[in-house]
């Protein structure tokens, strides 16, 4: 059983450690939700992080000297947050 323990001005918990690797919860930044009956602990994620980066490792082990079309450049630089916020 957890309970609220002052830290600071504020209030917090300590989450057990097996719980935060379960919860793959490590090193991330973390969302805070008012649910019904409490609050929802979960990791912001953030989709496409990263693929920029990867397609150029990806060309660069492939020794593919074709640079990105403008195209190309916006569909990785689209800031979509969901896969909602995609028009089929």
């Amino acid at each position: 059983m957890t309970k609220l323990i002052k830290i600071g001005n504020s209030q917090g918990v300590r989450i057990p450690k097996p719980l935060i690797k379960q919860a793959q919860l490590a090193n991330k930044q973390l969302e805070f939700k008012l649910v019904k009956n409490g609050l929802l602990i979960s990791p912001i994620n953030t989709p496409r992080q990263g693929w920029e980066n990867s397609v150029k490792e990806a060309m660069a082990e492939y020794k593919t000297n074709h640079l990105l079309s403008e195209e190309d450049k916006q569909w990785l630089d689209t800031g979509l947050s969901t896969d909602d916020d995609l028009e089929w």
